[in-house]
């Protein structure tokens, strides 16, 4: 079996706090919904409350299919990875510990070197600064861009002193 090369691009983001994070991620969610991107989460504990309380408080036109994200905890790369479709540019959320996110990784890493996938694929890892207590170049290495409140941008951009390491590509 021939398997094709998935293009994925992978993106962290940085938070400060559960609120912080819906704020941040809720323009780039809206337009990439506008965009018709399917759009999944796996997350280590619920944001649904947050999403709804501040999609309320905005006049959004895609207001129904950002709430009908999966917004609660849950582990169903599964079920998530069984929804792809090859037209579609496939955005996937992690948020959780920087355990639960490397361990959310690993599987989804393991899945495209053995499956046949066509999309264009974005893993955006979004992690609480506040708790992590290693060293922010670490995360940057281990990422192709950065996701905050201006959209995606070049990790040079946010972070000029940063250096790029030679990346090796898993997948």
């Amino acid at each position: 079996m021939e398997l094709k090369k998935t293009e994925i691009t992978k993106l962290c983001s940085f938070y400060v706090s559960d609120w912080h994070l819906v704020t941040m991620l809720l323009p780039y969610i809206s337009k990439k919904v506008n965009e018709e991107a399917k759009i999944a989460t796996i997350l280590e504990k619920d944001l649904k409350q947050n999403i709804v309380t501040l999609v309320e408080k905005l006049n959004l036109k895609n207001k129904e299919e950002i709430l009908n994200l999966n917004w609660n905890k849950n582990e169903r790369i599964k079920n998530i990875l069984n929804e792809l479709n090859e037209k579609q540019e496939f955005i996937i959320f992690i948020n959780g510990s920087k355990e639960f996110i490397e361990r959310q990784n690993i599987k989804l890493e393991k899945y495209f070197q053995t499956h046949l996938i066509k999309n264009k694929i974005k893993i955006i890892n979004c992690y609480e600064i506040t708790k992590y207590e290693g060293n922010v170049s670490k995360i940057l290495d281990e990422h192709d861009k950065i996701l905050n409140t201006s959209g995606e941008k070049e990790i040079e951009e946010i972070f000029p002193e940063y250096k790029v390491q030679e990346k090796k590509k898993v997948v």
